[in-house]
Order: structure tokens, then C-alpha cells, then sequence
């Protein structure tokens, strides 16, 4: 039922952010008269700041046609890989003959569409071979398709891994950490020929037992029935996935901004000034920013279920209790793929101590075949987003797939 609310509310102001969009070029367009009045500066920006909170925010394009190799401007194309009912994996390929490291970026399933990795696609290009696992938005999945699950995860990412051979260098951001460690450690279990080279962990909660975050409380304090009764939701008829439950990204929209409201008030504050003061360059990056911030999707609600009873709830993986399809996932299995653990030393979602957890799970690892780096001053998306990133955690991990390529 709130579903079906919150698209009729949708529909209600239709009118309204059409209307608003339509004042802010009427005072802006240097064709318009109305851009010449008084005030015309003031009403532009009131009526694209009220545009911009109301408006619906799709998918972004990833927007990676080149790339630059060797001082060389070089052509990428976006394909598909490979199609699975709720992922594609795309693939970037360059235009060069260069047999560069292929990476697996496993993306997060947690809110946000796979292009909040556009900068660290960006960053690896001109080095590596690159894959990104696009998951697609529940809501658009036919709901005789089936449900989708953690373990599902766990064996997309083993179909994946697969598909691109024991070459495949794999790196995981944020929630994907845990079922990344769980195919590796699988694949390992069962000596299969596809374990990747390396795999890298960045900021994902591994052991959330380690400096529990505000994230991480929320799932403990409430129980497993609270987000089942109060967070999952059934998609409206109007789309393909009609009927399928599923934890709606509107509400983790909401969730997102109720963690720093304070800090995206300001924000959109600092955005009317910026259009009122003709400062067309920070304006144009507030955009950028919640253009990919606001673009949310409907996560399966299987998956969501188990992650929270898995991952924040009962600790399966680093006690040992997690069992798929009647395997129990080992990551002590691990004897011949490299462990790199990044972590951000103020990140507030995965607390310090959550991914270097995996170094202590991968038992057996030799020490050749383990590092792990925290990065001074990085937030959660610093680690994989911004000139840190770029600066301190990308040149660690590129040294570090060169190493053991």
C-alpha cells in the first residue's frame, strides 16, 4: 500500500515539477525576456532548487566513451558480457591490443545503480581490462523470474567468475565484500579451476562485530520481523515487476538523507547561492552529485531479508555458521588468491576493523599473498570516489594486481 501511495503522490505533482521546470528556463534562457526582469536571477533558482527536490532522478549513464592510454585517446564501449535475470555484466572494452589485468568490479547492491562506480571504472581503464557487475532495478524484473537471494548473490558472482577464467582479478565495494569472500571461498572449497588471482576488499562489513556503526546498530536494535513488516513493499502494476516485494529505494532514499539531514540541507542551500551568484561551475558539480545520489532502485526483498539476518544479525561468516545449498562457506579454504583489505580511517558506514576482518578469516593465506591498507582521512566514498581514491587507495591497488598478475 505505501508503494502504491508514494506513486500516487508522484503522479499528484507531476503537474507541479513540470511547472517548476518550466519557470527556471523561462528566468534563465537568455531567449526569454523574462530573464532580463528583476529579480530573474532569484525566481531561476528558487524554481530549479524546487525542480530538482521534487523530480524523478533515473538510471545515469555511465558516460565512458575513452579512455587514455599511453598518451593515446582511446575509444570504450559499453557492452553486455553477460545477461542474468537481475544483473548484467558489462564490460568496457577498449579499443587497443594491450593484454592489461581483467578485473571483476563487483558493484553494491545496496541502494544506488552501479554507476556510483563510474569514477573508479574511470581510474581503472587505462590499465585494466574492465567488468562491473550493473544490477538491475527489482522493480523492472518480471515477478515470474523468481526471487533473488543472498546466496543467489554469492553464486552470480562464481557464474561471473567463470565466464571471465582464473585470470580474473575481482574487487568488491562495500556490501558485496561479503559475497565475494563467500564465492572465492566456495570456489576454493571445491578447487575449482576459476579462483581468481586476487581479490580486493574495500570498506565492507566483513565482521560487523568490529566497530559497529550507525548502520550496523539500526539492523541490530530492530528486529528481523521489523524490517520485514516495515520495509518491504509490493511494485505497483504500472511495472514489469508488478507483485514482486521488494524494499523500495524511495524509502532507502530517505534513509540515506535521514543519516546527515543537517549536511544535505546545506548542500542544497549552498546550490541556490551558487546559482544566484552565477557560479555555474560548483552548481554544475551539485548536480553531477545528486543526479547519481538520487538515482536509486528496488533492491529484492529476499536479498535485503538475508543480508540483514546474515550479515548485521547472526555474523555467519566470521563465526562459520554460513551454509549454501550444503556447503559451509570456509574462508580458511583461500590458499592461492591474494587478499588486499582497504578500509577509510573515518568511514562511518564500515567501521575500522570490519574488512581487515577478512585477513584474519583467510587463515591459510601465506604472507606474500596478503596486505591491507587503510587510507589517512578517507570517508567511505573516498575510498573508491574523489582525489583520494585517485591519489592514495587506486595506486596501493594497481601495485598490488601488478604484483601478483
Amino acid at each position: 500500500m505505501l508503494y502504491d501511495l508514494h506513486e500516487l503522490q508522484r503522479t499528484i505533482l507531476a503537474p507541479l515539477t513540470a511547472f517548476t521546470e518550466t519557470g527556471s528556463q523561462l528566468f534563465s534562457n537568455p531567449y526569454s525576456p523574462l530573464a532580463y526582469t528583476p529579480l530573474s536571477r532569484q525566481f531561476a533558482a528558487a524554481y530549479e532548487l524546487a525542480h530538482r527536490m521534487g523530480k524523478d532522478y533515473e538510471k545515469p549513464a555511465w558516460n565512458l566513451a575513452a579512455t587514455v592510454i599511453d598518451g593515446q585517446d582511446v575509444a570504450v564501449t559499453e557492452e553486455t558480457a553477460l545477461a542474468q535475470p537481475f544483473c548484467r555484466l558489462v564490460h568496457f572494452r577498449r579499443d587497443t591490443s594491450r593484454q592489461d589485468p581483467c578485473i571483476l568490479l563487483v558493484a553494491p547492491l545496496s541502494g544506488h545503480h552501479a554507476t556510483l562506480l563510474r569514477d573508479t571504472v574511470r581510474t581503472l581503464l587505462p590499465a585494466h581490462d574492465v567488468y562491473v557487475t550493473d544490477w538491475i532495478d527489482a522493480r523492472m524484473v518480471p515477478a515470474d523470474q523468481g526471487t533473488f537471494s543472498l546466496d543467489d548473490y554469492v553464486h552470480y558472482i562464481q557464474t561471473f567468475l567463470r565466464h571471465l577464467g582464473p585470470e580474473t582479478h575481482v574487487i568488491s565495494v562495500c556490501q558485496p565484500t561479503v559475497p565475494v569472500l563467500a564465492a572465492v571461498s566456495l570456489l576454493a572449497s571445491h578447487n575449482d579451476p576459476c579462483q581468481p588471482r586476487t581479490m580486493t576488499m574495500m570498506g565492507g562489513p566483513i565482521d560487523t562485530r568490529n566497530s559497529p556503526t550507525q548502520v550496523n546498530r539500526l539492523a541490530t536494535t530492530k528486529s528481523y520481523a521489523w524490517f520485514e513488516d516495515n520495509l518491504i513493499h509490493r511494485v505497483p502494476a504500472r511495472y514489469p515487476g508488478a507483485g514482486r516485494q521488494v524494499y523500495p529505494g524511495f524509502l532507502q532514499h530517505a534513509g540515506f538523507v535521514a543519516m546527515n539531514p543537517d549536511r544535505h540541507l546545506k548542500s542544497h542551500y549552498d546550490f541556490y547561492l551558487h546559482l544566484l551568484r552565477g557560479d555555474d561551475s560548483d552548481a554544475e558539480a551539485h548536480r553531477r552529485f545528486y543526479d547519481e545520489y538520487n538515482a536509486v532502485l528496488d533492491m529484492p526483498a529476499q536479498f535485503y531479508l538475508d543480508t540483514i539476518r546474515t550479515v548485521f544479525q547472526e555474523f555467519r561468516l566470521p563465526q562459520g555458521t554460513w551454509v549454501i545449498d550444503g556447503d559451509r562457506v570456509e574462508p580458511a579454504a583461500i590458499r592461492r588468491t591474494a587478499l588486499l583489505t582497504i578500509e577509510g580511517e573515518l568511514d562511518d558506514i564500515s567501521g575500522p576493523g570490519q574488512t581487515h576482518a577478512a585477513q584474519t578469516l583467510c587463515k591459510h593465506l601465506p604472507d606474500n599473498l596478503r596486505e591491507s591498507y587503510t587510507a589517512p582521512q578517507c570517508g567511505h566514498y573516498g575510498i573508491f570516489s574523489g582525489r583520494r581514491w585517485r591519489a592514495l587507495v587506486y595506486p596501493k591497488l594497481a601495485a598490488f594486481i601488478r604484483a601478483h598478475a
